[in-house]
């Protein structure tokens, strides 16, 4: 039996296409209503949990496969654990974003960046050698700078309707994410060729 931990919400749903792709049974899945574990007639079982989850569930040795954003996996301090391929769907971007004056704007201080994802911050901004003060934010980061409390964030774009409806736009695009396939590499060792069936499968519709 392999355990496959799925992000809840739209990576879910997309994920379920692929699978009905390579012909897995997705039937139970689909019909299911608040069930957060489910086998499959294909002897696969399915835990739905929320992004960061998956790797904790990874890391505790109780899921062999995760399917996650890139996203989640940037800003994670946990490594250990082999990512095989990208997914090709939930795509999106990493974006500094801000008012248009950001660029042109002299600071006579560090400048204050808001942020979901203070790691990914941390390292977009050492790696163009800004020394910078991070805000973490929990909810709407683009409230941040039209309150003045920030002089841009650091967030996901989609389509950029949100940043253009309070008057944001992308200061610099700082790396394309998407839907990932990591596995357990304790369970690459003694369920090796289980989990390689299944990464072929997958491997021929990407």
């Amino acid at each position: 039996m392999i355990r496959i931990a799925v992000t809840k919400g739209r990576i879910e749903k997309e994920f379920y296409k692929l699978m009905k792709k390579i012909g897995l049974d997705v039937a139970t899945i689909e019909n299911k209503k608040r069930e957060l574990l489910i086998r499959t007639e294909d002897n696969i079982e399915m835990i739905f949990v929320k992004a960061n989850d998956v790797l904790t569930f990874i890391e505790q040795g109780v899921a062999d496969i995760g399917i996650v954003g890139k996203d989640t996996l940037e800003e994670s301090d946990f490594v250990d654990y082999d990512e095989l391929f990208d997914l090709k769907f939930g795509k999106c971007y990493f974006a500094l974003a801000s008012y248009k004056e950001y660029k042109e704007k002299v600071f006579k201080r560090r400048k204050k960046i808001a942020t979901k994802y203070p790691n990914i911050a941390k390292k977009y901004f050492r790696s163009i050698g800004e020394d910078v003060e991070i805000i973490k934010l929990e909810g709407s980061v683009e409230l941040a700078p039209i309150v003045g409390m920030t002089d841009g964030i650091v967030d996901i774009v989609e389509t950029g309707d949100t940043l253009k409806a309070n008057g944001l736009v992308v200061i610099d695009k700082i790396c394309e994410i998407s839907t990932r396939f990591i596995v357990n590499k304790v369970s690459m060792k003694y369920k090796a060729d289980e989990i390689y069936k299944i990464i072929d499968k997958f491997e021929e519709v990407i």
